[in-house]
């Protein structure tokens, strides 16, 4: 293929200043996707946020239900303290409180990620287990016999629950 001539003689080349082109599509490209590698990470953050704030609430919450103060008043002020919101605060019974809490996303990403991050977080004794009344330790006695007398002993078992 022939170059082109300009009327003076010269050739002129028709593609100068396309690896301009090209070098600004592959710079916008990498600006995209490093803002929405950005607004995912923000999001997440959120998120992240908004599960510590609800998980801590279900605990205070659970805590205060078993010593008789007002479950979701406890978990409304954690998860305030946590920067977040209490979506829902329920007392399932049997000493479960469940919490749901929302947060919005923070920083320069909250114009490119609009709403809020959910989360929720239960806290109490598991439903599969009987439940106990009375003191948190229980009092076993054992009766130990000796050579001519008998002795008893008291011992401390602590409940243990698994997750």
């Amino acid at each position: 293929m022939r170059a082109a001539r300009e009327p003076g003689g010269r050739a002129v080349d028709r593609e100068r200043g396309s690896g301009t082109v090209l070098v600004l599509g592959l710079v916008a490209v990498t600006l995209l996707l490093v803002v929405g590698v950005a607004a995912l990470g923000a999001a997440q953050n959120a998120r992240g946020a908004a599960q510590s704030a609800a998980d801590l609430a279900a605990i205070a919450g659970a805590t205060a239900l078993r010593d008789g103060f007002d479950p979701c008043g406890t978990a409304r002020e954690t998860v305030s303290r946590n920067g977040a919101e209490v979506a829902a605060c329920e007392v399932l019974g049997g000493g479960v409180v469940r919490v749901a809490a929302a947060r919005p996303v923070g920083g320069p990403a909250r114009a490119l990620v609009p709403g809020r991050a959910h989360a929720a977080a239960r806290a109490g004794p598991r439903a599969d287990r009987p439940q106990r009344t009375g003191p948190t330790a229980t009092e076993a006695t054992t009766t130990e016999a000796t050579t001519k007398k008998a002795t008893t002993k008291k011992t401390m078992t602590w409940p243990r629950y698994e997750s």
